[in-house]
């Protein structure tokens, strides 16, 4: 399913705070450099609504979101990029694409139609946005009326089209009544087409307020024919929402109009296609869809002689049809050949049918064999996503994983018949084979939704220990991110979707997760599910608070002896049995947030309407501390810091209450200051403390100094960095934020629709020092090599480092590297060291020391990090060691040696190193010249100006002199 209304639903929670002590002294906010990337889940995890292929450009295709914006695809690297990012906290309703045109003249135009709700839940009137470079910058015209890109009925398109024949020219079908708008100058200014005889009344449910609005205008089609170039196309027909007439043509460039005589009626047009022989077709449905749709048919039109036709493969009139026909695609190679496929048949499966003579007959892309079974005409491949298979081992006639579901668009590569694709409710299914079909073969399907990233997350967590992110969603209910380079092998299953998900901080190891069960499918099911193993596998308690339907906040005491649980729906209780009873708490309002002290195990904070609260007994009850003044209004989120007992931070309020803005408590909640220098704030988070603090880094989207953008504190608050730029925005993004309690700089936050993004910075992450640094330049070194090494090391060192001297050593292992950066002066030198047993037996990494030599540039303390290694960060240590007398290229080094948790290295293998220094004031080195630096290379070359020995004796390398 896909969300509804989650910004609107966001804004109602309650916030607290109060206003005490004296104000922090506002500083203007900096800005530092970040790279931003998407933790990747592979497969998308939303409603993917609409393609469009450029007609002209082979390749140029272009994706449509509900929420989640739009995407151009990159057939270079097989992948989406996003192209609304942009997208600011106060146009968050932009990200709604409910049509999008390329332009099939000048394939450099582009074309969406943005703004996500039609009612009250958007204040704001749509746009059309239009580019001249494909969607890499934008400009835009806002429309007298809203646009409804995550409204019922998205799926229908295209609403918005561009003139084939004279391209200055579109068209765009509104909702809500508002008919059919035209634009002659590339869409600068848009006007009314007051001849436009009908806006689409239909209405879905008018006691529904997200049902309640008219569906308006379906879809735009041209018969570019009837144009010539610089010419206007004269005939244009539209899809109406209107089951007694819903198609209407025009045969003089849209001056006129008139409902096509013999139409069908009863249904809403979904899709209408025309293909180059004159053929009209038509999906139709009793629903709007997404969700919807029971009954439908798929019409032809002949608009040579006006004969309509019924070709449905399944007819609305028999028993088997329960669904609605939702997509549509037209080979433009083969005229005649089309598939549609079925919008909302949920059980066993959705379905796809190809007809290659008109719609005279049709092939299913499965069909039963001997009930309960079924024959297929395709194969599946999910390995880009593995969990699409939702955790589910079907018995027949279902299988998992399923063709999927709300199968509203499908399209033909215009430039090749083989290449199709389509889009579901959780991801995007394609193939480059369909012809395959044709001939008795299977078509092979595969998940081709790299790069979108389109879930809705509800809750983060960073814990210290195990997977760096845990997420909480709602569609796809979330994951353990063990990479966040690569899709999770399996998704959380139960509960559905999750609203809520915390750790004991003195025991990360146990996670609990609420969220809202499917009990209509899974009557037992809870909406609460617990993990001892952090996260990668999860139970259910025996027992939940009665009658409720779940959802809500949960918070775990710091040592997992307790549980509070804020229900959506029958107030707070808390379970001191891991969940295997509850009870209600006392003293605190239903509804209200709930978190945990990450110190004191019985400690445990609430905020609700105004007000601040607190439990010093597990949960079991609560008592109002004398906090005044605290935002009833808006969005909040609060935290308790970890390690300090007491120590909160909360974020929240809204602009029409004029409460709003960043609070902190040093005594657990009994009083708040407010930061004078952060104007506004919706979310708070944790992360590793900067080299030289101690207090961790605080994380916020907020406002500050009149810029909305995501910011980060190493003082306290004192100051603020901001971490983003205009080009990194996300929309909305005031339900989650974290940092990362093991690496400095990093940042993960939920968006409504973009998935998780995570930033770090320029200079990369930092990562928690192995072990500490240490400061003092005189440890005790590792032994000097004995007089005679084996292999004796090449006499002479040659100092010029672009030179690679090639020493032959019958030592038992060699040392390559390369830079990860190479420039001349900076702050973090980042060598990259692979080691290789070249010998005959398993070589002992605890007995392994390797030497990196490089100048200092001025005496400081310095860190050093292992950010990534083959045999685990934690057991790679290293230590500084200044030598007695500085010689060229080398005043120091640093020894790098293992754990015995590191194992050993079998003959032939090797292991990989990735690291990193830097002084702790940043200030930096000057690396042109450091006897190991190498400036050439980009990948792993021998390098014999990093030494390596075992046992104390010099393996490889040349030491310095």
């Amino acid at each position: 399913m896909r969300k509804l209304g989650t910004l609107a639903l966001a804004i109602t929670v309650v916030a607290g705070t109060v206003i005490i002590g004296n104000p922090l002294e506002a500083q203007a906010a900096p800005s530092e450099a970040y790279t931003w990337k998407n933790v990747v889940t592979g497969g998308g995890g939303g409603f993917v609504p609409g393609f469009v292929f450029n007609k002209k450009e082979p390749g140029l295709l272009y994706a449509r979101t509900d929420v989640g914006g739009a995407y151009r695809y990159n057939a270079a690297t097989g992948s989406w990029k996003a192209l609304l990012d942009h997208v600011s906290w106060d146009e968050w309703n932009k990200t709604g694409v409910d049509a999008l045109a390329t332009d099939p003249i000048d394939p450099n135009r582009l074309y969406i139609a943005a703004g996500s709700y039609t009612n009250e839940w958007d204040p704001h009137n749509g746009y059309i946005m239009r580019s001249t470079d494909k969607g890499d910058t934008w400009q835009e015209t806002q429309l007298p009326f809203k646009v409804g890109g995550n409204m019922p009925g998205r799926s229908m398109g295209e609403r918005l089209m561009v003139d084939p024949n004279k391209n200055n020219i579109l068209y765009f079908g509104a909702r809500s009544g508002n008919g059919l708008w035209k634009s002659t100058d590339y869409g600068v200014t848009w006007s009314k087409v007051t001849a436009f005889p009908n806006p689409g009344n239909f209405v879905e449910d008018p006691t529904y307020p997200y049902l309640a609005d008219k569906m308006g205008l379906a879809w735009i089609t041209f018969d570019e024919s009837t144009g010539s170039p610089g010419t206007a196309t004269q005939t244009i027909y539209v899809g109406v929402a209107d089951t007694a007439s819903s198609i209407y043509r025009s045969t003089n460039g849209g001056t006129t109009w008139s409902a096509v005589a013999g139409q069908p009626t009863g249904y809403l047009p979904h899709h209408g296609e025309l293909d180059s022989n004159g053929q009209l077709y038509v999906t139709y449905s009793n629903g709007t869809g997404p969700y919807n749709g029971s009954k439908g048919d798929v019409w032809r039109l002949n608009t040579a002689t006006g004969v309509w036709t019924n070709i449905s493969p399944v007819p609305s009139s028999s028993a088997d049809n329960y669904f609605g026909y939702g997509g549509l695609a037209v080979d433009a190679q083969q005229p005649g050949t089309l598939i549609v496929a079925t919008l909302n048949s949920w059980y066993p499966d959705a379905n796809l049918y190809r007809s290659t003579d008109s719609g005279a007959t049709w092939k299913p892309i499965w069909q039963y064999g001997s009930y309960p079974n079924r024959t297929f005409s395709y194969t599946q491949d999910i390995s880009a996503a593995p969990w699409l298979d939702w955790g589910v081992s079907s018995a027949p006639p279902e299988v998992s994983p399923k063709l999927g579901w709300m199968i509203g668009d499908i399209e033909i590569d215009p430039f090749n018949s083989d290449r199709m694709l389509y889009g579901t409710g959780a991801t995007v299914y394609g193939t480059t084979n369909l012809t395959a079909w044709d001939s008795g073969g299977k078509v092979a399907l595969s998940v081709m939704a790299k790069g979108i990233e389109e879930t809705s997350i509800k809750e983060l967590i960073s814990p210290p220990t195990g997977a760096h992110l845990l997420s909480a969603m709602l569609d796809v209910s979330g994951y353990r991110h063990n990479d966040l380079t690569a899709a999770p092998a399996k998704m959380f299953i139960s509960p559905s979707s999750s609203t809520s998900i915390d750790f004991a901080e003195l025991n990360p190891g146990f996670i609990a997760r609420v969220g809202n069960a499917d009990k209509a499918k899974y009557p037992n099911e809870k909406s609460i599910a617990l993990s001892y193993d952090g996260g990668t596998n999860w139970y259910s308690p025996n027992a939940e608070p009665s009658n409720t339907t779940g959802g809500g906040f949960i918070a775990v005491a710091a040592d997992n002896s307790s549980l509070v649980w804020s229900t959506s729906d029958v107030g707070v209780y808390y379970s001191k049995t891991t969940g295997n009873s509850w009870t209600a708490s006392t003293g605190v309002p239903a509804g209200a947030k709930v978190v945990s002290d990450r110190v004191n195990k019985n400690k445990f904070y609430a905020a609700a309407a105004g007000k601040f609260y607190v439990s010093t007994d597990g949960g079991a009850t609560f008592a109002m501390t004398a906090a005044a003044g605290l935002p009833a209004e808006g969005n909040m989120k609060f935290k308790a810091l970890p390690g300090v007992e007491g120590d909160i931070w909360l974020a929240g309020g809204n602009e029409a209450s004029g409460v709003y803005g960043l609070w902190h408590s040093t005594n657990s909640g009994a009083s708040f200051t407010k930061l004078s220098n952060v104007e506004e704030a919706d979310v708070v988070g944790f992360g590793m403390a900067a080299p030289g603090q101690t207090y961790p880094a605080l994380y916020v989207s907020a406002q500050i100094d009149q810029v909305r953008g995501f910011f980060r504190s190493d003082n306290g608050g004192a100051n603020w960095v901001r971490i983003n730029d205009d080009q990194h925005q996300y929309a909305f993004t005031g339900e989650t934020i974290t940092g990362d309690p093991r690496i400095f700089g990093r940042v993960y936050i939920g968006t409504n629709g973009r998935g998780i993004v995570y930033g770090d910075t320029v200079n990369g992450p930092t990562p928690t020092p192995t072990p500490t640094a240490t400061p003092t330049p005189t440890p005790t070194p590792t032994p000097t090599p004995t007089p005679t090494p084996t292999p004796t090391p090449t006499p002479t060192v040659t100092p010029t480092p672009t030179s690679t001297p090639t020493p032959s050593p019958a030592g038992s292992f060699k040392v390559q590297l390369f830079n990860g950066g190479t420039a001349a002066t900076t702050n973090t030198l980042s060598p990259k060291i692979k080691l290789v047993n070249t010998g005959t037996s398993s070589l002992n990494l605890a007995d392994v020391k390797l030497r990196y030599y490089y100048t200092i540039d001025g005496e400081q303390a310095q860190s050093f990090w292992c950010d990534w290694s083959t045999v685990g960060s934690a057991n790679v240590l290293a230590s500084f060691v200044k030598l007695p007398t500085a010689v060229t290229g080398a005043d120091y080094y640093v020894e790098i040696s293992f754990a015995s948790a590191a194992g050993s290295v079998a003959a032939g293998q090797s292991i990989e190193l990735q690291t990193r220094i830097s002084k702790d004031n940043w200030s930096n080195y000057t690396q042109t010249g450091d006897y190991s630096f190498n400036s050439s290379a980009t990948s792993y070359v021998d390098w014999n100006k990093t030494t390596g020995y075992a046992a104390g004796s010099l393996q490889w390398g040349v030491e310095p002199s």
